[in-house]
């Protein structure tokens, strides 16, 4: 007389192998099981900055290094000079340094050039903000900056205010 197997569902059961066989295949689930929990464990022992696609973190070595030069021209006497900006730790020569170096900190979003020209081809308002010309040289958070900076149009004046206090405020 043949048995046959079914399942509750109506379909035939799994086959029954022998006691090696299950062995084995129990061991290989259970491999798999683990393999698949160490991963899911290191995946979420990473921080949230280190997952696909975001950049990395600003590590501490970048920032032991993040000094600017900032050389200010043409905006009249009390704002023109030559300035040294050291941060992590802040010091330097620059009229602000705790605002300058804070500003800085804040401002810093990964993927994004801070100190990025205006765009070629963005529409700015005609308006003349005055003759004060700035430029920046320097390390900041691991990347070489030599930025320019003057007040020619709507753009370039709101591109200069968004780095006040690094850059003389001029707004009347």
């Amino acid at each position: 007389m043949m048995q046959l197997n079914l399942s509750l569902s109506g379909h035939p059961g799994p086959r029954r192998l022998p006691g090696a066989g299950r062995r084995r295949v129990l061991r290989r689930v259970l491999l798999g099981v683990s393999a698949c929990a160490a991963a899911l464990t290191a995946v979420a022992a990473l921080p949230a900055a280190a997952a696909p696609g975001a950049p990395p973190p600003v590590r501490d070595e970048d920032r032991a290094g993040d000094h600017l030069t900032v050389t200010v021209r043409h905006a009249g006497a009390a704002h023109d000079g030559t300035w040294q900006l050291y941060c992590h730790p802040e010091g330097g020569t620059h009229p602000d340094v705790r605002g300058a170096c804070a500003l800085l900190d804040r401002s810093v979003r990964w993927g994004r050039d801070l100190f990025a020209p205006v765009p070629q081809g963005s529409a700015c308002t005609l308006q003349y903000g005055g003759p004060a010309t700035a430029h920046l040289t320097g390390v900041w958070a691991g990347r070489r900056v030599d930025a320019d900076y003057d007040r020619r149009n709507g753009c370039e004046i709101d591109r200069w205010n968004r780095l006040v206090p690094l850059l003389p405020d001029l707004r009347s």
